[in-house]
């Protein structure tokens, strides 16, 4: 088990290939992917998604930091409902207030309890964090949850209806600017 992974424990699925035009995995999040704090604007980056299961009825984004300071990490966004004939999000798509999102689209609540992107802010001493941006190909059209759901709560009911995951994992640092 790669204990590195938070996904590994949960069986292995097929992989399909995740872009970005803004983070890729290894290197600094783009200034507007972090926060405020980090001299950034808590903009979402630009996703991309191919070579997922032909069977795929809807997508699931999530971004996860398993590094926080918390002992059961940070969720910094979290949509599902995306139809499976998107295929893109554009950066920004993170805001609520945008048309970035497709219609049908939810999000859940993050860890500050809002639903807007939440940019990365690692706390001082805290070392390199990883942001584990995953599009999850789903085996239905729509998952029925309560609108305050956790991300947890999402990721449980994604669980049982996993295809396959794409994955970028950019990292972050306390000082980045």
């Amino acid at each position: 088990m790669d204990f590195n992974d938070p996904y590994a424990r949960f069986g292995e699925v097929p992989s399909f290939t995740l872009t970005s035009e803004d983070a890729s995995t290894g290197q600094p999040l783009a200034a507007a992917n972090r926060g405020p704090s980090h001299g950034g604007t808590d903009t979402s980056p630009q996703l991309s998604w191919s070579g997922f299961p032909a069977e795929t009825k809807s997508f699931a984004v999530t971004c996860f930091d398993p590094d926080a300071p918390t002992g059961s990490g940070f969720w910094h966004w979290s949509v599902y409902n995306i139809p499976a004939t998107v295929t893109s999000l554009a950066a920004g798509a993170g805001d609520p207030n945008s048309p970035l999102l497709p219609t049908g689209a939810a999000t859940v609540p993050n860890e500050f309890r809002t639903t807007h992107y939440i940019g990365s802010a690692p706390p001082e001493g805290t070392g390199t964090h990883r942001y584990f941006f995953v599009v999850h190909a789903l085996d239905v059209e729509t998952l029925e949850l309560d609108p305050q759901s956790t991300p947890a709560i999402l990721g449980f009911n994604m669980h049982f209806h996993t295809l396959a995951r794409a994955v970028i994992v950019p990292i972050s640092t306390f000082g980045d600017k």
